[in-house]
């Protein structure tokens, strides 16, 4: 039986996810003012672009730590409020050196963030008997979605970016700050005498390897899609368009669906299923390269993916004693595949074309399919019988949950300055 802490629990961490999207991607179509204000050209907007992703990747680990010592609630509560905070800044940059600062500072924000409200799903999934991470996923890309057609409205209407931005941040506070106050206490999650560090053991570096692949591929298929469909197939915008919104609805939809059949396939089998069907729908659509192939190759990607990082970090923090270090640990690994799929397609596109360059998401989720077993750490421990927590008889099974970035259904280099 659910305790009603543990309801309130749930339904503050899906506020914070949903939060977490909103705020960021009301960011993404601003992105072209704040370029035209500064007058930036592409690689000034990638460099600023790139503080962002130094932030997260600094300040990862270091949420981890903070997780496995303070517990999730706090840090949770802190990030936010930074979180929401910093937007304000960004809309007001007057120059490249300030916009790369407020994107780093950001970044560092988004980050911890990142970990902190998975740290807390994770505390909250202890306490129920199925599977409900993939849903706190669902909420996330529910808020990418929210937030990008919010930022563009605001754009249409000619809001100011400051203005924007700023309002957005603050009324995000405002909500996330009453809803965190249903957290689950820090004493749920918080080792005094646990690692802040976790030593990288094979079952870690698998699941690792797990989170590289899936998020490469995640950020690859999503920058490069509209490309192909419109330089290598020869579509107009609009379809070229369409391919990437099929698969990131696609990924929200099956982030929606993820907890049952979680519950009803278990975790391995459940990613070894979708994966399979990804990769041969998407290797298919690029053998047979006409447009409508590549959409619906596009759209079963999104679906065979969707629920890969919630599982891997799942496994990752019932891998060893310290669930928070784990997440991070694995977290921080994905990231980095997120970051270096894009200019990787670009590179092989150069060498043999775009079409068999993306060959190389097709097979890295095919190994997703084959490695999936990794996630056994997820299906050996039920929910009701992990061992520390069943001796307190007050946890189940822990859960899962994840950037993130990653996945997340934001375009463009700017996704690849966030990953959740």
């Amino acid at each position: 039986m659910v305790s009603g802490e543990a309801r309130a629990a749930r339904r503050a961490v899906a506020v914070v996810f949903f939060l977490n999207g909103l705020v960021f991607a009301s960011w993404v179509p601003r992105i072209p003012e704040v370029k035209a204000a500064l007058g930036l050209g592409a690689a000034g907007l990638g460099a600023a672009l790139l503080g962002m992703a130094l932030g997260s990747l600094v300040a990862m680990a270091a949420a981890g730590a903070l997780v496995g010592r303070r517990g999730s609630r706090p840090v949770t509560r802190v990030a936010l409020a930074a979180f929401c905070a910093v937007p304000g800044l960004v809309g007001l940059a007057p120059s490249w050196a300030w916009l790369f600062l407020a994107l780093t500072v950001w970044g560092a924000t988004t980050g911890a963030l990142d970990v902190a409200m998975n740290g807390a799903g994770l505390a909250v999934q202890r306490r129920y008997t199925r599977s409900i991470m993939s849903g706190f996923h669902a909420c996330f890309s529910a808020g990418t979605l929210a937030g990008a057609g919010a930022g563009s409205l605001a754009a249409h209407f000619s809001v100011g970016v400051p203005v924007h931005l700023a309002g957005t941040g603050l009324l995000a506070l405002a909500a996330g700050t009453a809803a965190t106050r249903s957290l689950l206490p820090a004493a749920h999650d918080a080792q005094e005498a646990g690692p802040v560090f976790v030593r990288p053991t094979r079952p870690l570096l698998l699941l690792s390897a797990l989170a590289f692949a899936a998020l490469l591929a995640e950020g690859a298929a999503a920058d490069w899609s509209a490309v192909y469909l419109r330089d290598v197939l020869g579509t107009g915008g609009g379809l070229a368009g369409a391919g990437y919104a099929a698969f990131a609805l696609a990924m929200t939809a099956g982030r929606m669906a993820g907890d049952r059949l979680v519950t009803l396939l278990g975790p391995a089998r459940m990613v070894r299923v979708l994966a399979t069907a990804a990769a041969v729908a998407f290797g298919g659509a690029l053998v047979i390269g006409e447009p409508w192939a590549a959409v619906a190759g596009l759209t079963v990607l999104g679906l065979g993916l969707a629920c890969v990082v919630p599982m891997v970090f799942l496994a990752a923090a019932t891998a060893t004693g310290a669930p928070g270090p784990s997440v991070a640990a694995v977290s921080t690994v994905g990231y980095l595949g997120f970051l270096v799929g894009p200019p990787l397609i670009g590179a092989l596109a150069e060498l043999v074309g775009l079409g068999v360059a993306l060959g190389v998401v097709a097979a890295l989720v095919a190994f997703l399919a084959v490695a999936a077993g990794a996630m056994s750490h997820a299906e050996a421990q039920p929910a009701g019988t992990q061992n520390a927590e069943a001796q307190h008889a007050e946890v189940p099974s822990p859960g899962a949950g994840g950037p993130p970035a990653g996945g997340r259904s934001v375009p463009g280099e700017a996704r690849r300055a966030h990953r959740r």
